[in-house]
């Protein structure tokens, strides 16, 4: 082999080496912008609905590679029903045991995307010291430049329903329902 088509071969081989590959890049959950809510059937009466006022977490996005994780953490004590005597009951033994479970968590290593959107997140769901598989929808989501800090933040808003007595939560079924309609909006800032 000449010594020309050796300098060649190795000039190839070096510019594909030199190719940046994309890398997920990391952002942190805005807790000003993510706060989970859920609403259940309280006696077949009315939908009464409550938020969680504490979250953090942490996502990795790498939309080249269709592939991302996230984990949000929210915090059990957090509750907020509208008053007092009632966010204490909630915080009992009888629903979130905040005392015994400080936080609840989803979990996820597969992020769902048509096109460049994330469209689900596929991982697991704690609560209450339970874990079970949960796929959340992700509508609305995007990506862009921070109009006020100028940092890349990306935003969507998540859904899912869940049914309680799966994770050990059985007070007052059927009378307050079993199933649990769970949303959140959520807005990530890149670190």
């Amino acid at each position: 082999m000449s010594k020309s088509i050796v300098s060649i071969i190795a000039i190839a081989a070096a510019s594909v080496i030199a190719v940046p590959g994309y890398a997920a890049e990391s952002y942190t959950i805005d807790p000003a912008h993510t706060w989970p809510m859920f609403e259940v059937n309280h006696l077949g009466y009315s939908t009464q609905r409550g938020r969680f006022n504490k979250s953090s977490g942490k996502i990795t996005l790498d939309t080249a590679a269709k592939k991302g994780s996230v984990e949000l953490v929210i915090e059990t004590a957090s509750i907020d029903m509208g008053f007092d005597k009632w966010d204490e009951h909630m915080k009992s033994e009888d629903f979130f045991n905040v005392g015994l479970f400080p936080t609840m968590r989803f979990t996820s290593d597969k992020l769902v995307f048509d096109g460049d959107k994330v469209v689900a997140a596929e991982g697991y769901f704690t609560l209450l010291g339970v874990s079970k598989p949960l796929t959340l929808t992700v509508s609305n989501f995007r990506c862009a430049p921070h109009p006020m800090n100028k940092k890349q933040t990306c935003g969507a808003d998540i859904s899912v329903t869940i049914q309680r007595m799966q994770f050990g939560m059985s007070k007052f079924v059927p009378a307050v329902s079993d199933e649990v309609k769970i949303s959140s909006p959520v807005e990530a800032i890149k670190d």
